[in-house]
């Protein structure tokens, strides 16, 4: 199996915006000694770094949600959903046995295989507090 790689919690918020924009994604793993310390989202970046700091050149760990909550690859996607709607986030890490995060799942993969009225009431309680 490839070797994990995250960004390191010393990455600048203006590189971690680039490779968002690049990989068209809305998160990015932070992460130390091969193991998720944090994750960090366009919503962070914006809030939590310009916003705040006024500049591009904060780390990661300065702007980086940490204490991450995950689901396990084998989990099904009600429990995942469920998950998200009780934490209201839009990304979930999804870890393996050997607790290596091995994908993330989003709103948009949910959209893809759920129902529409299961859809939307864990869109609804997701973005309840935003």
């Amino acid at each position: 199996m490839a070797k994990r790689v995250f960004n390191c919690p010393d990455t600048s918020i203006a590189e971690l915006a680039k490779l968002m924009r690049a990989h068209d994604i809305g998160c990015i793993p932070v992460g130390e000694d091969d193991k998720l310390v944090g994750m960090v989202t366009n919503r962070d970046i914006v809030c939590k770094g310009l916003a705040s700091h006024g500049f591009d050149a904060a780390p990661a760990r300065d702007v980086m949600t940490e204490g991450i909550h995950c689901r396990r690859e084998d989990d099904d996607l009600a429990k995942a959903m469920h998950h998200m709607e009780k934490l209201q986030v839009r990304r979930l890490p999804v870890i393996n046995k050997s607790k290596r995060m091995v994908g993330i799942i989003s709103l948009g993969d949910v959209s893809r295989s759920a129902s529409g009225d299961v859809l939307t009431e864990t869109v609804t309680s997701v973005s309840a507090h935003h």
